[in-house]
This record gives structure tokens, C-alpha cells and sequence, in this order.
């Protein structure tokens, strides 16, 4: 209970702080108000959008829209409590900590009831519920209203850093809006690490987006492999992979990262991380091969007296009107573990978000799959975008999962499909859950490679976590000769089928493979960073039956190898006494090695090679350098032993120095993801 001497100075304390009335400003106020409320009487008819009594309030922004619906409709006591509490949200704004927690998207706001209307008087009916989040801008409007660089700092040790990187915030705090019960107390503002959580991506079109909280029963796998290793150079002297332009890994681990964990390091697949980004690297020529090959070299950030050897492709991309006819076939899982928000609703958002990008002559159809299979639209052209759009509102989740019974039937219906010089492709949009038919990923594999030959491309959409399956859906993308990305937010779909539809829909090369051959005159050592599930044989390089990537228009393709130049005191492992290779190694060093690619053009059965030396003396440049942090970050997650004492602040340090011209804010975002994992980790 308050006590009476307390009361007393309160309410002193407030007759001071109130202004004296000025009658002057009262009577010319009322005046002004008379005179315009009679001029638009005499004109206006009673009730019609001019009648000032009727007439709606403007749009207002921001939280103080929301509060001032709070206090007209609070009892006198209410008032006086939300007064106080408004008192105190004041002094907030007075430090800089409280300037942080009042920016958009910070505050955690309770329900608070809509206005009544003078109907709903009569009527006796009840107020909905509203937000003041509905009154704040959200999406593009909050990245227009607010400046890009906007955020909340989550962890106090996030704060200090501020002073030593400025030129990039830390990330946004995951900040929920959650209905309270009428007994409770209504906070302000409160932390809810456990709720969905907003993670800002500046400049990438959209803000303050959403991500759902983990499942509590999450029963998630990841596919990879155990780091590639040092290798010797005079006993293993060549190193075959195959290409990889899959970004699903990228995506997982911003989503957890966004929920405040570090991803496991069996998600962390490096090469994936890479490739996230776009590069600049020089197109083909006209009349060349549909690629560009580009080699740079750098000093090794993390571990001084070694290099990086950077490999970048860079796809032709020609012009809208030049590619081949599109045949779709959207397989979407409707099964009941597709029901949550960021699953199967936020699957139609993408999809709609990707017709606006397809031509009149391309075709879309739609088969889904739960308990059993069902084509809900037949093939139909893009230009009816009405009856696609209808027929893709209409799917609900329910059921399990006959992932077989959805791949046989969406096959079937691309078979259907298909003409000459056209290109038919199956998008398989999943939470990765396949728990009738084949469900096994060796299985799925032989399913598919079977199909494989049909000229129709497989990609894979993953949606949503809690049953993600990440081991089922790169099984069907590689062996599909598709692509496999993570969508999470509205804004991931943005980049994934409108900015990159053309590179993810139309191949420009088929079973694309890299082999490299070192000099161990000026090579000790090397190891490949990633690409640990890409890996092949020597032998399979010139076979042109095993299966590769494949490189889709305006795609580019970056890999990075660290190696030791011999000797460089950074070697790892001693020369062998009676090695040949070693003692007698060319004296040639003017080589640090020999590049052969292979590829077939799509539907031819041949490969063709390329072949590059790598000359000592190349440079890099930004494109290469971030990549370089990129590929450290990686490795920080995955916890190597070839960083030493390698740190996330020199991996942020060396993201902003090379982020370049960043026109979509990709590589902005992966600097606070950096910041993120850094605060997270301590």
C-alpha cells in the first residue's frame, strides 16, 4: 500500500508538472473549431464521407498510434496506470539503451481492444481485438519508414562491440507478439527467446520478418561428411569434385542462429555457405562454352604462410526472351506436418510470388501429396494466373506422408508435359518429412535416378523445422540433377524463384566436374574447404556415367583450396625420406597447378573439357576475399582445427572490408549473422 506521504508528493509533483490553462488559447481553439465544423455542415451531408463527424482517422504510424487507441478506451483508473507506465516508457527514450529497445520491432505489445463504433454500442457487440503492431509499418513500408541500418542489440557483450565494427549493427533481438490474459499485468516490453523471432535483413526487400520457434518434439536430420583433410601433395596429387550451387545450408543456419543457437556442425555445409552469394565474376564470350572459368589467390587470412586458391565459374545468362519454353510441375506436401504458419502458407506465398515471373507460354501444373497422391491442376498456362492461383488457395494440410505416390504422379504429369526444346522440372516443396513409400534416402536415390534420364529436372524446397529432413531432400537433388534451397521467410522466396528463377529453373550445363592437379614443386599440401558430400573419384572424372551438378543460367560457382607452398614453414607434415615424388619432385614451379572441367550440354550424353593452368602469380580481389570469410565463418561453426586461434571478430572484420557493392544486402546480412554466432558462442 502506497503511503499517504508518497501519495502526497505524487500528486505535488504532478500539479507542478502540469501547465496552467490559458483561457486565450482555449476560446480561439473552440473558435477555429466551430467555424470549420459549420462550413463543412452547410456543404457536406450528414454521414457522407466529408461529414467531419464521420469521417475516418488518418493512418497513424508507429507506437504512439497504438497508445493513444489504448487510453480512450481505459477507465479512469486504467488511465492513470497506463499514464504512469507511459511516464516510464518516456524515460527510455532518455539513455541510449532505451533509444535502442523503442525501435520498431522491439517492443513486445499485449492485445489491446479496437475502438467501438456507435453501431456497436447499439448492437451491444463486442470489440475485436487489435495490435499495436497493426498500426506499425511491417514489410517494405517498415524498411521505407525506418532507416536500413535499424537494430536491437540481444546480448550486452553485442552492445560493447558496436564501438569496433560500425559499419555494421549487431542483429536484431527476436521480440513476439503474445495475447495476454485480462488478469495479467500488460507489459511494455519484455525478451521471448523462446517465441518467434524477427531477424532484420536490411535492403533485401523485406523487414522484420518472423521465423517460428523450434518444435518442441523437432526430430531433424542433416546430411554430410567429415572434413576432407590435409593432403600431401607428391602422394595424392589430384582432387575431383563435382559442383554445387545448393544454398540450403546457408538458410538453416541463419535460422537458427535467429533463434539464438548455433547450428550443429553436420548443417554446416561450407560450400553451400559460399555459393549463397552472388559474385562478380567475367561472363563467357558469345560462342564459347556456356561458362566462364576465373582462378585468384590470396594470403590465407587465418593461418599465416599458406594460400587460398579460389576457383569461380560464372554462367551465361541469356535474355528472358531467348530461353526455352517452361514446363512446372509443383509437388507440394500437404501432409499435417505442413499445417504451421511457416510451412504450407508460407509455400503458397512463394509460389505466388514466382508466377509473376514466368511467360505466357510456360505451364504449370500442381500434384500433392499425404496420405495418398492427387493432381489438384492440370496443366494450365502461366497467363491463367487466376486458375493457378485459386487452385493453390484451395490446398490444406492434413494426413501423412506417400512422398513416393507424390514423385511418381508428378513424373507422370511432366511426361505429360513435355515438347521439343522445352525444359520440364518437378519442384518438390517439402518440410522433408517422407514417412510412406520410400523413405529411405538410398532408396529415393535409385527412384530418381531411374526418372533421371526422362531430360526432367528435380529441385527440392525445404520449408519450415521441426521434420526437416536434410539428408531425403539433397538425396533428391543431386540425383534429380536439380538444386536444393531452405525457404524461411518471404523475402528467401524473393531471391530464391523471382531474383534467381532463371538460374534455378534453366540449365546451361549438365554433370559439371572439377579436377585439379597439384605441382608438388610448388605445392606441399592442400585441402579442399567443403564439398565433402560432392566428392568423387579420380577414376570418375573422365566417366562420363557418373553423375555430377548442374550449373544453371547465370549461376557462378566458387571453390576455395588451402594450400602450403613448399617450403613454407606452415607445412604440417615432413617430406618422406625415400619418396621419389618428393626428392625429385619437376623443378617447374612456375605452376601451382593444372585445371580440367567437365560438362555436357543438357540432353547430350558426351562431356566436353576444359582445361587452365593456375599460375603463382594470380590476384584476387573482394569477391574472393569474402569468400574467404564466408569459408571461415564455416569453419568456425564446424569447429576445424585449421583456423588456430582464428577468431569471429576477424571473420567480421574481413567481411566488411571486402562487402563491396552489395545492391541486395546479402552479404550486410551475413556480417550480423557473424556478429550473431559471436554473441552466441561466448
Amino acid at each position: 500500500m502506497t503511503r499517504p506521504d508518497e501519495t502526497e508528493r505524487l500528486q505535488e509533483a504532478l500539479r507542478a508538472a502540469t501547465p496552467a490553462p490559458d483561457p486565450n488559447a482555449r476560446t480561439a481553439a473552440l473558435a477555429r473549431a466551430q467555424a470549420t465544423f459549420e462550413t463543412f455542415h452547410a456543404t457536406a451531408p450528414q454521414g457522407s464521407a466529408t461529414d467531419p463527424r464521420h469521417r475516418p482517422a488518418p493512418a497513424r504510424k508507429g507506437l504512439f498510434a497504438g497508445a493513444r487507441t489504448m487510453m480512450t478506451r481505459l477507465s479512469p483508473r486504467g488511465g492513470l496506470v497506463a499514464t504512469t507506465a507511459l511516464v516510464a516508457a518516456g524515460l527510455l527514450f532518455l539513455t541510449p539503451e532505451g533509444r535502442e529497445l523503442m525501435r520498431p520491432g522491439a517492443l513486445d505489445v499485449a492485445e489491446i481492444p479496437a475502438p467501438r463504433t456507435p453501431e456497436d454500442s447499439a448492437a451491444g457487440a463486442s470489440p475485436e481485438p487489435a495490435t499495436l503492431a497493426e498500426s506499425a509499418p511491417s514489410g517494405q513500408a517498415a524498411a521505407e519508414s525506418e532507416p536500413a541500418e535499424t537494430s536491437v542489440v540481444s546480448d550486452p557483450a553485442a552492445l560493447a562491440d558496436q564501438s569496433d565494427s560500425a559499419a555494421a549493427p549487431p542483429p536484431v533481438a527476436s521480440i513476439a507478439e503474445a495475447p495476454m490474459a485480462e488478469s495479467a499485468p500488460m507489459p511494455l516490453a519484455r525478451v521471448a527467446p523462446a517465441a518467434p523471432m524477427r531477424l532484420e535483413a536490411a535492403g533485401n526487400g523485406i523487414a522484420y520478418e518472423e521465423v517460428m520457434p523450434f518444435p518442441e518434439d523437432s526430430a531433424e536430420a542433416f546430411a554430410n561428411e567429415d572434413s576432407s583433410g590435409l593432403r600431401v601433395t607428391a602422394e595424392e596429387p589430384v582432387s575431383t569434385f563435382s559442383i554445387d550451387v545448393d544454398t540450403a545450408s546457408w538458410s538453416v543456419i541463419r535460422s537458427f542462429l535467429s533463434r539464438g543457437t548455433l547450428p550443429p556442425a553436420e548443417a554446416v555445409r561450407i560450400e553451400e555457405m559460399i555459393n549463397y552469394f552472388p559474385y562478380d565474376y567475367p561472363a563467357p564470350a558469345a560462342g564459347e562454352a556456356p561458362f566462364a572459368v576465373d582462378l585468384g589467390v590470396i594470403e590465407t587470412p587465418w593461418n599465416e604462410g599458406t594460400q587460398l586458391v579460389r576457383i569461380g565459374l560464372q554462367g551465361i545468362l541469356p535474355v528472358v526472351e531467348d530461353r526455352p519454353p517452361l514446363n512446372l510441375v509443383f509437388l507440394i506436401d500437404t501432409s499435417g506436418s505442413m499445417e504451421s504458419p511457416d510451412k504450407l502458407p508460407l509455400l503458397v506465398q512463394s509460389f505466388r510470388l514466382m508466377l509473376s515471373e514466368l511467360r505466357p507460354e510456360d505451364e504449370v501444373a500442381i500434384v500433392t501429396y499425404a496420405g495418398s497422391a492427387g493432381r489438384v491442376l492440370d496443366p494450365t498456362p502461366a497467363s491463367e494466373r487466376e486458375t493457378i492461383l485459386a487452385a493453390l488457395d484451395q490446398l490444406t494440410a492434413g494426413g501423412s506422408t506417400n512422398g513416393q505416390g507424390g514423385l511418381e504422379q508428378a513424373y507422370a504429369t511432366a511426361a505429360e508435359m513435355a515438347g521439343d526444346g522445352e525444359v520440364g522440372r518437378v519442384i518438390l516443396a517439402t518440410d522433408g518429412d517422407f514417412n510412406v513409400g520410400l523413405s529411405d534416402p538410398e532408396a529415393l536415390e535409385d527412384f530418381i535416378a531411374e526418372r533421371r534420364d526422362s531430360s526432367t529436372y528435380l529441385s527440392v524446397l525445404g520449408f519450415g523445422r521441426g521434420n526437416l529432413d536434410d539428408a531425403t531432400m539433397q538425396a533428391l537433388a543431386q540425383t534429380g540433377n536439380g538444386t536444393a534451397a531452405y525457404i524461411e521467410t518471404l523475402s528467401e522466396a524473393q531471391k530464391v524463384l523471382v531474383d534467381q528463377l532463371t538460374g534455378a529453373l534453366f540449365p546451361i550445363a549438365d554433370d559439371v566436374k572439377i579436377q585439379v592437379e597439384w605441382n608438388p614443386a610448388a605445392v606441399a599440401e592442400y585441402r579442399l574447404i567443403g564439398y565433402e558430400t560432392r566428392a568423387l573419384r579420380r577414376e570418375d572424372f573422365n566417366n562420363d556415367a557418373v553423375d555430377a551438378g548442374e550449373l544453371g543460367a547465370g549461376h557462378s560457382v566458387t571453390a576455395l583450396y588451402e594450400i602450403t607452398p613448399t617450403g613454407s614453414p606452415a607445412r604440417l607434415t615432413d617430406p618422406l625420406r625415400y619418396s621419389a615424388a618428393e626428392t625429385d619432385a619437376p623443378a617447374s614451379d612456375e605452376e601451382l597447378g593444372f585445371l580440367r572441367l567437365r560438362y555436357k550440354a543438357p540432353g547430350e550424353d558426351a562431356s566436353r573439357l576444359i582445361e587452365a593452368p593456375i599460375a603463382t602469380d594470380l590476384t584476387a580481389d573482394d569477391d574472393t576475399r569474402f569468400a574467404a570469410a564466408i569459408a571461415g565463418f564455416g569453419e568456425l561453426l564446424r569447429g576445424s582445427d585449421y583456423l588456430g586461434d582464428w577468431s569471429y571478430a576477424e571473420a567480421i572484420d574481413l567481411a566488411n572490408s571486402a562487402r563491396g557493392d552489395d545492391p541486395f544486402g546479402y552479404r550486410t546480412e551475413a556480417v550480423r549473422l557473424m556478429r550473431l554466432a559471436q554473441s552466441i558462442a561466448r
